[in-house]
């Protein structure tokens, strides 16, 4: 196992990954943004470095600094947990050649799924059913309407190199096609410094499901089962359940098998989610996140199993603690994503902390680096934490999760913890019946005169 971790991220992830490290005995490295010397895992880590000023391109997206901390500490491996330079490939690259070890999969693995194109080859080589779309990127108008017509309208132009809704657009008719290759192109090259998309055929009234998979890197690989994160704004997560309500027992190993199948053929190493539209009784790929997901508490309530000690097992060499057929599911989980947002407008809301209180109980987690005195810096993520509820049935997880809504404070900035409130009593909701266009057809309702 190794001897110390630096871990190159910030907030609750952060203070997730430190604890995780010191459970295994391993000394912990945070670093940090000047505005970010009083967060909870600066504290709390063995050592920490401040690695620049508040952006973060000056700080946890400065690969240079971050490898000097790790030479000044002396760590032998870096957690990027996510975002910031959890899949730059890149960083993983350098990381290998200074000998420290990237506690995630191989660049090129990395590689291969940040390109949405070979992803989607990669996937349907594996066995992995995929959307309808593109064999490639595309960039005459010519070619994108010939490629329309045979998938059939609507279509969905993707930016090959996106994430977060950007570079993506919907197009009903040949008539939308061609303004919407052109503005799709135009925001993936501002976003992402590449405006090459592809076009798929743009599902109606999908659910967003993804599967967690761990791999050794040697040829063996598990699934974890899979989470609902249909409840979405603007291509962001905001809800997200273990299991899905729209799976049955059968539909879940079918799909599951699948994935944990084609991590092992890769030879693939970490911790992995094979996302997928479900609609009709049928998936559709659509991308691999190589890295911890935000949303990952809910498969760890389900199962039992520490992700991150399983990342730290395998990046060390030591390989999987666990068998395919020694994991089980039990019960269901909901987290909330609480922000520092305005409920309604969701505008950010950075700010002091006065007073904090976090539900407790049986079957109650919360995951957040956030106490009262605490200032929210404005040039981050609103995160304040997560909100992760337990049951027995999804019956009893909502009921508890309505009663840790109730019991939770954050005052001294807006936070989206009224939404929950709302999304609770909702009766879609309570049925486990919605798709990734109801929270904004919800919200738009909502804010209707």
């Amino acid at each position: 196992m190794f001897n110390k971790v630096l871990i190159a991220n910030r907030g609750e992830i952060a203070l997730r990954v430190l604890r995780a490290c010191k459970e295994l005995g391993i000394a912990t490295v945070a670093v940090h943004s000047t505005a970010d010397e009083s967060a909870m895992h600066v504290k709390l880590a063995d050592e920490s470095v401040c690695i620049g000023p508040p952006p973060s391109r000056d700080s946890y997206l400065n690969i240079h600094q971050i490898v000097a901390a790790c030479e000044i500490t002396g760590a032998d491996a870096v957690h990027p947990g996510y975002g910031f330079l959890s899949e730059n490939a890149k960083f993983a690259e350098i990381l290998e050649a200074h000998e420290i070890t990237f506690i995630g999969p191989t660049a090129q693995h990395i590689s291969i799924m940040g390109d949405k194109i070979e992803a989607k080859r990669t996937a349907a080589r594996l066995g992995i059913p995929v959307v309808p779309g593109s064999e490639g990127g595309v960039s005459d108008e010519r070619e994108a309407k010939r490629i329309a017509a045979d998938i059939g309208y609507p279509v969905i132009i993707k930016a090959t190199a996106g994430g977060g809704g950007r570079g993506m657009k919907v197009a009903r008719t040949e008539d939308d096609l061609v303004v919407a290759l052109q503005t799709a192109r135009s925001e993936a090259g501002a976003a992402f410094g590449n405006d090459e998309v592809y076009i798929e055929k743009f599902l109606g009234k999908p659910r967003h499901i993804e599967v967690q998979v761990v791999g050794d890197g040697k040829g063996a690989g598990v699934h974890l089962g899979e989470r609902d994160c249909s409840l979405q704004r603007r291509h962001q997560k905001v809800w997200e359940e273990a299991n899905s309500p729209a799976l049955n027992a059968k539909q879940r190993k079918e799909i599951g098998e699948i994935c944990a199948n084609a991590v092992a053929e890769m030879g693939y190493r970490g911790a992995g989610t094979v996302e997928f539209l479900y609609e009709n009784g049928e998936f559709y790929f659509i991308e691999m996140n190589t890295r911890l997901q935000v949303e990952h508490p809910v498969t760890e309530a389900i199962t039992g199993i520490d992700l991150v000690h399983e990342q730290l097992r395998v990046a060390a060499g030591a390989g999987l603690s666990v068998r395919q057929s020694e994991i089980t599911f039990e019960g269901h989980a909901i987290e909330c994503r609480i922000n520092a947002e305005d409920a309604r407008t969701f505008m950010p809301s950075p700010g002091t902390i006065t007073h904090y209180h976090t539900p407790g109980g049986l079957g109650v987690r919360v995951d957040s680096g956030v106490y009262a005195g605490y200032r929210i810096p404005p040039y981050y993520d609103s995160l304040i934490g997560k909100l992760i509820v337990h049951g027995r049935n999804r019956v009893e997880c909502m009921m508890r999760l309505r009663r840790c809504l109730d019991e939770f404070v954050v005052d001294g900035i807006k936070s989206t913890l009224p939404l929950f409130q709302d999304l609770v009593q909702n009766i879609d909701i309570a049925n486990g019946d919605y798709d990734i266009h109801w929270l904004e057809k919800y919200l738009a309702a909502s804010s209707a005169p």
